[in-house]
Parts: C-alpha cells; structure tokens; sequence
C-alpha cells in the first residue's frame, strides 16, 4: 500500500482536488496533509476530502515532508504538492509503478510546460559543475515525487526552495535506484522575478552545500517564513475575537488530561507548585512529553470535549464580521483542532517540537509572548503581549478586540482587550475583572448585546 503526504500552506482553493487525486489510486491506504499553519481553510477542505491532517511542527516545506513521513506508515511514500489541479488521475501509478517493480527507489517526475528559468539557470549548471556523473534529469526541482520510506527517512530536508534539490543528490549519495518519469502535462503557477532570486540563493546554497563547497555553518540559517509573514499584510481585519483554549474552548485542560493519559499527575503538580516562572515551567512540562507519539497525542486531542455551541457561536462571530484568534499557553499541535474544525484565522501557542514523529521534549516560546515596546503590562511572559502584537501586525486597535478566558493567567489579556468575558472562571475574581461573565459553558449564552464593540 502507498501513504501520499501533500504539504500544504494556504492552499484551500486546491487542496480537495489534490486529496481525491491522491483517493483515486485503489493502492492508496493513507493520505496525509501537513498543513504549514495555514490561515485559511486548508485544513478543513483537506479534512473534508478524506486527508489525516496534521500541523507542522515548524514553518517549511522541508519540515512538512518530514513531519508526514514521521506518521506515514506504508513503506511506499509519494508526495504531491497542494496547488496543482490538472495532475493527471493516474499520477499516483504512474510516480509508483517503478518501485512496485523494482525498477527503482527513489522516482523523479518531469512535466510538459514551460522552461523553469532557476532549473536552467541555477540547478543544471550547478549540478553539472559540481557533480559531473550526476544523472541528467529534465527537471531536478520538481516536488512531485515517490520513494521507499526506508531512503526517505536519511534524506536531509532542507528549509525554502532548497528541500527538492537537496532530497534528489542526497539519493545520488546513497546509491539509490532513480527513475525520472512523466506525469504529462502540469500547469502551476510562474513564480513573480521577486522571488526567483529567493528560489536561486537557495537552491545554490543547497547544491554547494551538499557538495562540500559550504560548511553548515557557512551557509548560514535559511529559515522558512515566520509566522508573522503567514498572515496576509493587507488583511483587513475589523473586528477579533479571542479565545483562551483550556477550560474555554476544551472543557478541560489539556496538559492535565495528558498527565492522566500518560501517567505523570505527580511530576506536573510538581512543577507547577514550585517552578514559578512562566519560562521555565513551560519548559519543564513539555519534557514530560518526551517520547509521546504525535498520532497518540493527536488522538488524545481528538478525545477532549469541546465547549457547547462552539460551531453555532463561531457562524455568529463570522457573520458580525469577527476573524478568529486562540491564544494558548498550551501548544500549537493541540491548538490546531480550532484551525482544522472551526476555522480559526490565528493561532498563537508554544511550539512543541517533534522529531520523527515523537515529541522531543522541547518547546519554543515565541518572542510575542515577550514584552515588547508596545506591551501594557510589566510581566515579561504574558498573553496581552501576544494579543498587542497580533493587533500591531494587523494594524487593529486592541479596542476592536472581543477577548475571552477563564483563568488568572487570562486577566491581562482580558484587560487590554475592548470587550472582556469571564466564561465559566476558574479564577474566582475574574467575573468582577471582566464586562461580562457566563457561567454555564455554553457559548449560545453570550450575545450579540455582549459582543458590540464600541464606535
């Protein structure tokens, strides 16, 4: 059987189309969309077609490749990419078949269309220079591809538009089988002369790189886009509403139900009885998810009760013109259910880290949460500071926000926000913090009355 993996970013106008391509093939077990934090409804669409959906741990195509082979489970792994709509409907067979046979390990495809200007001014001249019994292929940059798992798994992905490239000499390397074969006509969408330099540093970086010519370091750090660069510059964004995540939207918290899944109740009331910065407890929870499987802590997610109304309050926000934000101290792979489910635009949390599909034990907090200039609040952690720094990059008063949480570590949040509701409070002071409280966790209980910003 064939596991497909099509990274995805921003891609809800393509995505179904890719995901019944990848179905059409009877061979095809498994199709995974790594969805590159996506904010629109990539994730939906791609769940609506039949995809398993996961998010990736770290912005870039490359991570994305390897966070899907991480879950992938069949040995035979074929990879699409997500704007593409007029592959053919046998691509699938056509990507696989050598491998079937035996033929080969590693498939290339090539595609009628017009001349790529990085492959023939970039990537042939390079590979031909530094690699000289390097096998001619029509197009060495295609990102439509198939392999066993087993060379895959070695492979080095890299970050930007290097990734390509760069898993093609590393099967040179290994001594793979590789046959480039032809998926007929493609159309995809010409890359603007902006960011043809872009795409020609990198895949020049990678050649030289993996050729020797550049250390690691040398190269220097090809980061993918940043969170910030994922949101539309010129979205006009009105009217937000924040949420809180644990004991708002979840009608519990997440980290103690995985304590309780998993067995480490004690170790967590631990830390948070005596580890009192923010930084550090943060730190310090996440290793005691070290080892735990990202389809088994995905699963648990899927298993946590949601709030009541949820779906009809977010038709409700959506029609009174409210994009959506979540922000969390909890962490992105959990909080991605909202983006995936309920389509929410932003979503602020930590960034656990996975490695080959379990998690590593590390997590990255994002500077937003820091203090910064704009900060109305001293604390040098905080969710205002998240909240002020989604307002500042969405050129939105903080006064145009609907915030809602339940908890103390929701209070300064709550009060830079232009509307604040204490929902269902575990800290007992917060309904007196807030314009307005509920106290039944039920979101049909909030109204429009509650909701209307000021002029």
């Amino acid at each position: 059987m064939i596991t497909v993996i099509i990274p995805a970013l921003n891609e809800e106008k393509t995505i179904a189309q890719v995901v019944a391509v990848a179905t059409n093939d009877i061979r095809v077990s498994e199709v995974i969309v790594v969805d590159d934090r996506s904010t629109d409804r990539t994730a939906q669409e791609a769940l609506k077609a039949g995809a398993l959906v996961i998010t990736s741990d770290k912005l870039g195509k490359g991570d994305s490749m390897k966070d899907g082979l991480a879950v992938a489970r069949n040995e035979i792994v074929a990879f699409l990419d997500a704007d593409i709509t007029t592959y053919p409907r046998n691509v699938i067979q056509l990507l696989t078949a050598p491998i079937l046979r035996e033929e080969a390990d590693f498939v290339k495809s090539c595609f009628s269309r017009q001349a790529g200007r990085v492959t023939e001014l970039v990537a042939k001249p390079l590979l031909s220079l530094f690699y000289p019994f390097f096998p001619e292929f029509k197009q060495p940059l295609s990102g439509m591809i198939a392999g066993k798992k087993q060379y895959l798994k070695q492979c080095e992905f890299e970050e930007g538009y290097g990734v390509d490239i760069g898993v093609l000499i590393d099967m040179y390397r290994f001594g793979a089988r590789i046959l480039e074969v032809s998926i007929g006509a493609i159309e995809n969408r010409m890359q603007p002369l902006e960011k043809l330099g872009k795409m020609s540093l990198e895949v020049s970086r990678t050649i030289l790189k993996k050729a020797g010519i550049l250390s690691s370091d040398s190269v220097g750090a090809i980061t993918s886009h940043s969170f910030w660069e994922s949101i539309t510059p010129n979205l006009s964004v009105n009217r937000l509403c924040v949420f809180d995540m644990d004991n708002t939207l979840f009608r519990c918290s997440f980290i103690e139900a995985a304590a309780q899944q998993w067995g480490w109740e004690s170790s967590l009331a631990e830390i948070r009885d005596h580890v009192k910065d923010p930084v550090l407890r943060t730190k310090k929870i996440a290793r005691l998810l070290k080892g735990v499987n990202q389809r088994d802590l995905q699963e648990l997610v899927s298993q946590l009760p949601i709030t009541a109304s949820l779906t009809g309050f977010v038709k409700h926000l959506r029609e009174q013109g409210f994009h959506l934000a979540l922000i969390s101290d909890s962490y992105d792979a959990v909080a991605s259910i909202f983006r995936e489910q309920f389509g929410f635009d932003f979503i602020l949390a930590q960034e656990l880290e996975f490695v080959h599909g379990k998690c590593s034990g590390e997590v990255k907090v994002p500077s937003y949460f820091m203090n910064d200039s704009f900060s109305s609040c001293s604390h040098s952690y905080c969710k205002s500071h998240a909240l002020q720094a989604l307002c500042q990059r969405l050129a939105l008063n903080p006064r145009q926000v609907v915030a809602i949480g339940d908890g103390a570590n929701d209070r300064c949040m709550l009060d830079v926000a232009g509307r604040s509701i204490a929902f269902c409070a575990t800290d007992p002071g917060l309904p007196a913090w807030t314009d307005f409280h509920v106290d039944k966790p039920d979101f049909s209980l909030i109204t429009e009355a509650m909701l209307r910003l000021p002029d």
